[in-house]
């Protein structure tokens, strides 16, 4: 499971990086730069998320010792 969250995090972090490189600075919520935009919200949600769980199997595996 541990090397499963490993690889998601690197996926967001690669398709956050992607997104970025798209991004249009000048008009960020018109066209193609809109859902780029979107996509680099998910992805940094995607990672956040996964960090919570992480934290939360290394607690769980404290509190049974």
């Amino acid at each position: 499971m541990k090397i499963f969250i490993y690889i998601i995090i690197a996926l967001s972090a690669g398709l956050l990086v992607f997104n970025v490189t798209k991004l249009d600075f000048d008009n960020l919520f018109t066209g193609e730069s809109s859902i780029a935009l979107i996509g680099v919200f998910a992805a940094a949600c995607a990672i956040t998320l996964m960090s919570i769980l992480l934290i939360s199997k290394k607690i769980a595996q404290k509190s049974k010792r």
